[in-house]
Protein backbone atom coordinates (compact mmCIF):
# COMPACT_ATOMS: atom_id res chain seq x y z
CA UNK A 1 0.00 0.00 0.00
CA UNK A 2 1.62 3.19 -0.92
CA UNK A 3 1.98 6.24 1.74
CA UNK A 4 0.35 9.13 0.25
CA UNK A 5 1.60 12.10 1.12
CA UNK A 6 -0.72 13.99 3.89
CA UNK A 7 -3.43 16.37 2.65
CA UNK A 8 -3.11 20.04 3.30
CA UNK A 9 -6.30 22.19 3.94
CA UNK A 10 -5.70 25.55 2.10
CA UNK A 11 -8.28 28.16 1.02
CA UNK A 12 -8.36 29.54 -2.27
CA UNK A 13 -6.92 33.07 -0.75
CA UNK A 14 -4.00 31.29 0.45
CA UNK A 15 -3.23 29.78 -2.49
CA UNK A 16 -3.70 32.91 -4.74
CA UNK A 17 -1.36 34.69 -2.05
CA UNK A 18 1.08 32.64 -2.16
CA UNK A 19 0.90 32.63 -6.17
CA UNK A 20 0.66 36.75 -5.90
CA UNK A 21 4.31 36.70 -3.44
CA UNK A 22 5.97 34.63 -5.83
CA UNK A 23 5.17 36.76 -8.87
CA UNK A 24 6.17 39.94 -6.07
CA UNK A 25 9.40 38.37 -5.58
CA UNK A 26 10.47 37.43 -9.27
CA UNK A 27 9.64 41.22 -10.11
CA UNK A 28 6.85 39.97 -12.29
CA UNK A 29 3.43 41.05 -10.36
CA UNK A 30 1.31 43.31 -12.74
CA UNK A 31 -0.62 46.33 -10.50
CA UNK A 32 -3.37 45.05 -10.46
CA UNK A 33 -1.84 41.82 -8.57
CA UNK A 34 -0.39 43.64 -6.47
CA UNK A 35 -3.60 45.00 -5.44
CA UNK A 36 -5.32 41.56 -5.02
CA UNK A 37 -2.26 40.60 -2.64
CA UNK A 38 -2.83 43.21 -0.26
CA UNK A 39 -6.95 42.98 -0.25
CA UNK A 40 -6.12 39.54 0.57
CA UNK A 41 -4.09 40.23 3.49
CA UNK A 42 -6.17 42.82 4.83
CA UNK A 43 -8.99 40.35 4.46
CA UNK A 44 -7.72 37.35 5.96
CA UNK A 45 -6.28 37.53 9.80
CA UNK A 46 -4.56 34.02 9.32
CA UNK A 47 -2.18 35.09 6.54
CA UNK A 48 -1.79 38.61 8.35
CA UNK A 49 -0.71 36.98 11.49
CA UNK A 50 1.72 35.16 9.21
CA UNK A 51 3.30 38.05 7.68
CA UNK A 52 3.37 40.15 11.01
CA UNK A 53 5.14 37.84 12.63
CA UNK A 54 7.30 36.93 9.54
CA UNK A 55 8.34 40.79 10.08
CA UNK A 56 8.97 40.32 13.72
CA UNK A 57 11.51 37.63 13.14
CA UNK A 58 13.20 39.71 10.26
CA UNK A 59 13.24 42.99 12.92
CA UNK A 60 14.67 40.54 15.70
CA UNK A 61 18.13 39.07 14.64
CA UNK A 62 18.75 36.08 16.76
CA UNK A 63 21.34 36.82 19.84
CA UNK A 64 24.19 34.60 18.77
CA UNK A 65 26.69 36.01 16.25
CA UNK A 66 26.69 34.85 12.71
CA UNK A 67 29.98 33.45 11.33
CA UNK A 68 30.44 36.73 9.20
CA UNK A 69 29.93 38.76 12.32
CA UNK A 70 33.27 37.08 14.60
CA UNK A 71 35.99 39.08 13.50
CA UNK A 72 39.57 37.38 13.07
CA UNK A 73 42.28 38.74 15.36
CA UNK A 74 45.73 37.59 15.00
CA UNK A 75 47.76 36.01 17.83
CA UNK A 76 50.23 38.42 19.13
CA UNK A 77 54.13 37.08 19.44
CA UNK A 78 55.65 38.44 22.11
CA UNK A 79 58.59 40.93 21.44
CA UNK A 80 61.73 39.59 21.84
CA UNK A 81 64.83 41.71 23.09
CA UNK A 82 65.68 42.29 19.37
CA UNK A 83 62.10 44.03 18.69
CA UNK A 84 62.71 45.87 21.97
CA UNK A 85 65.92 47.71 20.77
CA UNK A 86 64.82 48.41 17.42
CA UNK A 87 61.68 50.13 18.62
CA UNK A 88 63.52 52.25 21.58
CA UNK A 89 65.73 52.79 18.69
CA UNK A 90 63.12 54.05 16.41
CA UNK A 91 61.73 55.83 18.49
CA UNK A 92 65.15 57.98 19.49
CA UNK A 93 66.37 58.65 16.62
CA UNK A 94 63.43 59.63 14.24
CA UNK A 95 64.06 59.44 10.48
CA UNK A 96 62.58 61.69 8.18
CA UNK A 97 61.67 61.00 4.34
CA UNK A 98 64.76 62.74 2.83
CA UNK A 99 66.83 60.01 5.36
CA UNK A 100 68.30 62.24 7.82
CA UNK A 101 68.37 61.25 10.92
CA UNK A 102 66.39 63.75 13.37
CA UNK A 103 67.11 63.39 17.30
CA UNK A 104 64.09 63.23 19.62
CA UNK A 105 65.46 64.23 22.47
CA UNK A 106 67.10 67.70 22.42
CA UNK A 107 69.55 68.21 25.58
CA UNK A 108 70.90 72.10 25.91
Amino acid sequence: MKHQKQLERRTFSQDRFDILIKRQKSGKATFNELTELDEIVNRDPAIRESILEEMQAMDNPPDTPMQQDILYTPPVKPQTILDKIKSFLSRLLMITSTGELIPAYVVK
